[in-house]
């Protein structure tokens, strides 16, 4: 199965992160067997990214809360919060008058 997003094909979870964040996941969480050198420079590109984005952690942040939401909400740990009906409020309301 393909997607497109923005004209551009995903087929894997890594494509959809990619265009997710504007950059490949790589970048910030490195690869197996890079060199110090490799991860300097990767660190060194991940900052300018970030000087140049400041709001990226947040909006990243917003998206994986999303994602973990709709697709795995046991991993919060937490039952969603319900609103009391009108009709309870105004029995709340009646009893403390």
């Amino acid at each position: 199965m393909r997607a497109y997003i923005g004209g551009h094909t995903a087929v894997s979870v890594d494509d959809f992160m990619e265009m997710a964040l504007g950059t490949p996941p790589e970048l910030w969480l490195g690869v197996e067997g890079e060199s110090e050198m490799e991860r300097a420079a990767r660190l060194d590109a991940a900052r300018d990214i970030l000087a140049e984005n400041p709001q990226l952690p947040d909006d990243v942040t917003r998206l994986a809360a999303e994602v973990i939401e709709t697709y795995a909400p046991e991993l919060f740990g937490a039952l969603p919060l319900t609103r009391p009906t009108g009709s309870r409020r105004s029995a709340r309301k009646g009893a403390a008058a």
